[in-house]
């Protein structure tokens, strides 16, 4: 295992010292790192357009969420109130109906008798 490993590590460096090799080498290297660093910037920017559209479909659902909840809300205030509203209109009905029973006369007044 050593013995190859020293073997492969002699060629290489042979190759690495020939000069056509070597600016052949350092011109697929380079041309590694610049399509690296391309697509880290294409990565990066669609993160950023998912980012983005992410972040809008989230204040969209938040705006559904409230609109629902302050709908809800309201139609108990309303429910609350609508039932305050008969309440009263019930006892303000019963105390006419009571005021309407009862005579205008005195039962003890001189007409009354």
């Amino acid at each position: 295992m050593k013995t190859v490993l020293t073997q492969l590590k002699a060629v290489a460096g042979a190759l690495i010292q020939k000069a056509k090799v070597r600016k052949g080498l350092l011109s697929i290297l380079a041309a590694f790192l610049v399509f690296q660093l391309y697509f880290v910037r294409e990565l990066l920017a669609a993160e950023l357009i998912f980012g983005f559209l992410f972040a809008v479909l989230l204040v969209m659902v938040g705006i559904f969420y409230l609109v629902g909840t302050l709908g809800e809300r309201g139609l108990e205030f309303t429910e609350a109130g609508a039932r305050v509203v008969a309440s009263s209109a019930r006892r303000g009905y019963n105390t006419l109906e009571e005021i309407g029973k009862k005579s205008l006369r005195d039962p003890h007044s001189e007409s009354a008798q």
